[in-house]
């Protein structure tokens, strides 16, 4: 009677935070895309390829940003099949460069001209350094996205109504932003075991919402709308720089048990790129495609400031 009892308190605690974690809301608009534009980036793979997709089946030309030519290439043949949409194509792009971002930036901005949404999808968890010199997870997951999001923002006021919208995580509450760490090492945190790593990129994931909270202050008034969101925990490649066989196996357990497809993780990307109505909610975060308040730092206008100053400096932009 005992294991009875255990097994079924299991089940429903199974489910409960399977229903809390990973089932994840459908995004049902309608909306058509045909003559816009959009920038997907890390669109060659997991959640940034199921977005791209959904997008490109709604008559979108979809610009893969990618650092791989081959896996970006491969996408989009498999995309422009799947979608029946042959507008589907890469370029290009590595968030470790700062000179590969201006690169994209400038021959996308003479090649192409409409920009109507941005997705700034990608994202790792790697130890290192970027080409410039700056921690690899800071680089990659906040400062790249940065300087893309400003060197394209005339094209996006242009063409407004227009949105950026920022893939973050709920990961982001337990970050924190050290800009004495940032300011001395250009790093979000010292160490690289898997664990400092894992912190780091929850401290990334903080810049996304206060980059996103600031940017949404300077577009006032532009029609340029911006978001943030927690795309649920999704089967992805994000974990693939993991080295620690203990951490490794721990992820692929609860990948296996606790993570959505990234079909399912695209939906709330598909939301704030789509949905009608939320202009007004510019600069908010969102999970489950709906609004979530976000802890007193992540809203902070004095942080979210000083971030977008120290981030001007580390891309060379101030």
């Amino acid at each position: 009677m005992i294991f009875f009892i255990v097994i079924v308190a299991l089940f429903v605690a199974y489910f409960i935070v399977h229903r809390i974690f990973v089932h994840r809301k459908t995004f049902t608009g309608t909306a058509k895309l045909y003559g816009k534009t959009v920038i997907v980036t890390g669109g060659n793979t997991g959640i940034g390829k199921a977005t791209a997709t959904a997008l490109a089946v709604r008559g979108a030309r979809v610009i893969l940003a990618c650092r791989s030519k081959q896996k970006g290439e491969e996408a989009a043949k498999e995309i422009r099949t799947e979608s029946g949409n042959d507008d589907v194509i890469f370029m290009q792009l590595d968030l470790a460069s700062q000179k590969s971002i201006r690169s994209f930036a400038e021959t996308f901005l003479k090649t192409e001209p409409r920009l109507d949404l941005l997705i700034n999808n990608a994202g790792l968890a790697a130890a290192g350094r970027t080409e410039d010199g700056i921690g690899m997870i800071l680089g990659v997951n906040h400062i790249g996205p940065f300087l893309l999001t400003n060197l394209l923002l005339e094209r996006l006021k242009e063409c407004a109504p227009s949105r950026v919208v920022n893939v973050s995580s709920c990961g982001h509450d337990l970050g924190t932003i050290d800009f004495d760490c940032i300011n001395t090492h250009k790093k979000l945190g010292l160490g690289s075991s898997d664990g400092d790593l894992f912190r780091a990129y929850t401290h990334s994931k903080l810049c996304n919402v206060l980059f996103t909270h600031e940017l949404a202050k300077r577009l006032e008034g532009t029609n340029v709308t911006c978001y943030s969101l927690h795309p649920g925990s999704v089967r992805s490649e994000l974990g693939r720089d993991i080295t620690e066989w203990h951490a490794r196996v721990l992820l692929t357990v609860v990948s296996k048990f606790f993570a959505t497809d990234p079909v399912s993780g695209a939906q709330t990307t598909l939301y704030c790129s789509l949905q009608d109505g939320i202009e007004h909610l510019s600069g908010r975060y969102f999970s489950d495609c709906q609004l979530v308040q976000v802890k007193a730092e992540a809203r902070d206008d004095g942080v979210a400031k000083k971030l977008w100053e120290v981030s001007e400096k580390l891309c060379g932009m101030a």
